[in-house]
């Protein structure tokens, strides 16, 4: 019956208004990072609002996983483009990321006025927070994604070797290995085939733009020496050779920016406030833009910046999912893609342990808040939303009754 509840499709799609607000609410609470960030999607729209089974949530997941660029904001672009197309993938890319967007201009503007940081148990609070995130999303995807013992092998087999051999490249591998064998030894989740299948005209245009984007903007912004398509070219690529998302781009832009156009130690100020930050760390790019010095406005340089480093993923994303949607109904596909959503499901295990875990629970107390913050989530249904919402309210009290 679960599963039945989960396949069954949306009465009627929201406007892009409607979509628009859920996903700027996302990009205001969504604190931990690209991991934690899954983990509000799948509840926003697996379980609350039932747009996506788990089965089509892993799937979009695994997809994003193997294109360069931030997995969850494309993941996020994607889910807008399954409802409203691609207005409603370029309005939940708008809503998600205007909040970091934000904050980090504004930091990059008052970065002299800064007296000291965030309060450091603020920090903490939210990183706890996103354990208890990210371990509601590992437990509801591991009962959908592994209802079998071949598949939960397959899990468990992709989280033992990840913490071995951790490693962006080692997570494509692993995956595209549980991809082959489910093929052969994994029968997958039942899915009922559409109506008719999604093509679009755009999809080959896309791909063909993002190539081209990539060969001729730095041959333009040589032969013109212009700063403004320097500056676009340098964040360009940053967002098309980067697997991994936000952590994975750091050295990559440190190399081409730093001392250049930003020293180092406001390059580092920038990087640790996105670690404190909701939404996307690629947001990161709206501090660097407007922090970068050249004689244009802040705000200009800040949304060049933006737009180029996410333009990369959302070329991609949107070129490659009309051609999933073809392929991903048919018999060896759905086999393929059964052994690759386990596989997801190890990744996010070990990712859960190291680094979310282990880098955010610190003591008896740590874990004793995270085990009800996950009761919460998962026993209580209580929205992450009202979880964030009452964490920092409770921060907060707490360190103005200790000062």
């Amino acid at each position: 019956m679960p599963q039945q509840q989960q396949s069954e499709p949306q009465v009627a799609p929201p406007s892009l208004w409607q979509l628009f607000i859920i996903f700027l609410t996302l990009g205001c609470t969504s604190f931990g990072g690209p991991l934690a960030h899954l983990g509000f999607f799948r509840f926003e729209f697996v379980e609350k609002r039932r747009w996506l089974n788990d089965q089509d949530y892993a799937e979009l997941v695994a997809l994003c996983q193997f294109l360069p660029g931030p997995a969850s904001s494309q993941v996020g672009m994607a889910i807008g483009f399954l409802t409203r197309s691609y207005a409603g993938a370029l309005v939940s890319f708008l809503g998600f990321t205007l909040p970091s967007f934000v904050l980090m201009l504004l930091f990059a503007l008052y970065l002299q006025h800064a007296a000291g940081g965030f309060d450091a148990s603020l920090v903490h609070t939210l990183k706890l927070v996103a354990v208890a995130v990210v371990a509601q999303a590992l437990y509801g995807m591991s009962k959908s994604m592994c209802p079998d013992w071949p598949r939960r092998l397959v899990a468990l087999a992709v989280m033992l070797w990840l913490l071995w051999q951790p490693g962006v490249w080692q997570q494509l591998v692993v995956i595209a290995i549980a991809a082959f064998c489910g093929r052969y030894f994994v029968s997958p989740l039942p899915q009922p085939s559409p109506a008719s299948a999604s093509k679009s005209r755009l999809a080959p245009v896309l791909v063909g733009v993002f190539f081209s984007l990539l060969l001729l903007l730095p041959l333009l912004a040589t032969s013109s020496e212009n700063a403004l398509l320097s500056l676009m070219d340098k964040f360009y690529r940053a967002g098309s050779l980067v697997f991994g998302g936000g952590h994975v781009v750091l050295p990559m832009l440190q190399a081409e920016l730093v001392p250049e156009l930003i020293d180092n130690q406001s390059f580092l100020a920038g990087y640790g406030l996105a670690q404190a930050l909701p939404g996307p760390l690629f947001a990161f790019a709206s501090f660097l833009g407007a922090s970068s010095g050249l004689p244009y406005s802040p705000l200009l340089l800040a949304l060049i910046a933006t737009v180029a480093i996410f333009l990369p993923a959302m070329l991609l994303v949107l070129g490659a999912l009309p051609y999933w949607q073809q392929l991903k109904y048919k018999p060896g596909v759905q086999q393929a893609m059964a052994g690759a959503n386990a596989a997801v499901v190890g990744v996010l295990a070990c990712a859960f342990i190291k680094p979310v875990a282990s880098n955010s629970i610190g003591s008896v107390t740590d874990f004793l808040w995270v085990l009800l913050a996950v009761f919460l989530l998962i026993k209580a249904k209580l929205s992450p939303f009202y979880l964030v919402a009452g964490a920092l309210v409770l921060s907060l009290s707490i360190s103005l009754l200790m000062s």
